[in-house]
């Protein structure tokens, strides 16, 4: 990766850099520049999530933009999977959303969409650094009568609502169901209880009253806790909680019980090959998977292909091998036959499906992968050296890989969008998961910390 751009796109604390004004305005003006053609009016569309940092990102984007003569198309709050769709859907040149996803409040950032609705390749996300850092953008820019403006579209949600409901079958209706929704004070506020409420779904929506404040906070995919407890209350027959810009799912059975994003890929998977729609029989999960999702899709006969962690590796691998689904366990999912990128309302749609097809409550489709117990320990670090260059770690890490053998497995990885090491260790017995784990992150905080 480049100095400005990570595994998914620019990410900072807002005003503080690169989430500056003058940064934005910056990354407006090359993204702009890259995406413009001879004879041809360019248009990037620009969506955002609730934070309240997206006015001030969005005008400087806009300012770039139309400063290099390309039109810009706000549609406000929309998940970010909403303007992959729009991207395509409406032709435009790119996609800009403005979001940090599931990270904390103060986060915000930045990521591109090409005109096809994927995320930009790497290289292309380093001539936009490269055209930022050359300090010669003023001398790209167009005369005063060729400067693009901004404007506003307002059927985007309506838009996008249609598409996702014509990834549910047909023959399906949600009639009567009782469905709890929560939305993370995020870009699915709208957007989520609408789809199901036109789908016939009994919707109780939670988290859905954004203040520009309140985004992640104790809600959402990371925190399920209180979803669960309001979907047995309701005595729903399920519930969903998506992240701040709507990629990520967890899912919460009718008695409580949350689900990952692996469990709900291995439901999907088995309701996909039944109906033979699981393209070259294939899975694609990442090395963060529980060991529980290798061991059912073996039990189903599905094969199973590993990728490095990020969404846009899983892309990589399902692209390449012709597969259908694939994603992570921290619940983004990718349908490859109904989008270019994760989804969390066409994730929850498709368990929905599963459910009807099966005629069973999620807590039964749960059964089919026994989930290992898992211990995650997050670690804040001052600088992010090889692990495999720090010997006192590696020697850590081989010690419990030892003890552990065969029953469980260990991975020490740095995040891709924050400074933190992630140790994670995964075993037979709570007990031994937690010890392992902590005994690594114990040198971990040591060395690094």
């Amino acid at each position: 990766m480049g100095e400005l751009f990570g595994t998914d796109g620019v990410r900072g604390v807002a005003n503080e850099y690169p989430m500056t004004s003058e940064m934005t305005l910056n990354i407006g003006r090359a993204t702009a520049h890259l995406f413009k053609r001879e004879g041809h009016a360019p248009r990037i569309i620009i969506g955002k999530d609730t934070r309240i940092y997206g006015y001030m990102i969005e005008n400087a984007l806009v300012s770039g933009i139309c400063s290099m003569g390309v039109n810009a198309i706000l549609v406000g709050p929309m998940p970010t999977p909403g303007i992959a769709f729009l991207t395509s859907n409406m032709r435009a040149d790119a996609g800009i959303v403005i979001s940090a996803s599931h990270n904390p409040f103060q986060d915000n950032g930045i990521k591109i969409f090409s005109n096809d609705g994927y995320k930009l390749p790497d290289e292309r996300e380093l001539e936009i650094e490269n055209l930022i850092f050359s300090n010669n953008m003023h001398k790209l820019h167009p005369s005063p009568d060729e400067l693009g403006k901004a404007s506003r579209i307002d059927d985007a949600r309506g838009r996008y609502i249609v598409f996702l409901k014509n990834t549910f079958p047909r023959e399906y209706t949600l009639e009567g169901t009782k469905v709890v929704l929560d939305c993370s004070h995020g870009a699915t506020y709208r957007v989520a209880p609408e789809t199901f409420f036109e789908l016939g779904a009994d919707v109780t929506s939670i988290f859905a009253e954004p203040n520009g404040h309140n985004i992640n906070d104790k809600c959402g995919s990371q925190h399920p806790e209180t979803l669960a407890r309001e979907v047995v209350k309701q005595k729903a027959a399920v519930g969903f909680a998506f992240d701040g810009d709507g990629d990520r799912l967890i899912a919460v059975d009718e008695k409580g019980g949350v689900l990952t994003g692996d469990q709900i890929m291995a439901i999907c998977a088995k309701v996909m090959k039944e109906k033979g729609a699981l393209t070259n029989n294939l899975v694609v999960c990442t090395v963060m998977s529980n060991i529980g999702l290798s061991v059912a899709l073996k039990e189903l006969g599905i094969d199973q292909v590993v990728a490095n962690v990020g969404d846009r590796y899983v892309l990589e691998e399902m692209r390449s091998r012709g597969a259908s689904i694939g994603g992570e366990d921290s619940g983004h999912v990718i349908y490859l036959q109904h989008h270019t990128t994760g989804d969390g309302i066409i994730t929850a749609l498709q368990v929905m499906a599963a459910m009807m097809k099966e005629q069973k409550p999620l807590s039964e489709l749960a059964k089919v992968m026994t989930v290992f117990p898992q211990k995650l320990i997050n670690i804040d670090v001052k600088s992010k050296p090889e692990i495999s260059t720090v010997p006192e770690i590696v020697m850590a890490i081989k010690a419990v890989e030892k003890e552990l053998g065969d029953e469980g497995r260990v991975l020490v990885r740095y995040s891709g969008t924050q400074s933190m090491c992630r140790v994670m260790a995964e075993g037979p017995t709570n007990e031994k998961v937690e010890k392992y784990c902590k005994q690594i992150a114990d040198v971990v905080k040591k060395k690094l910390g």
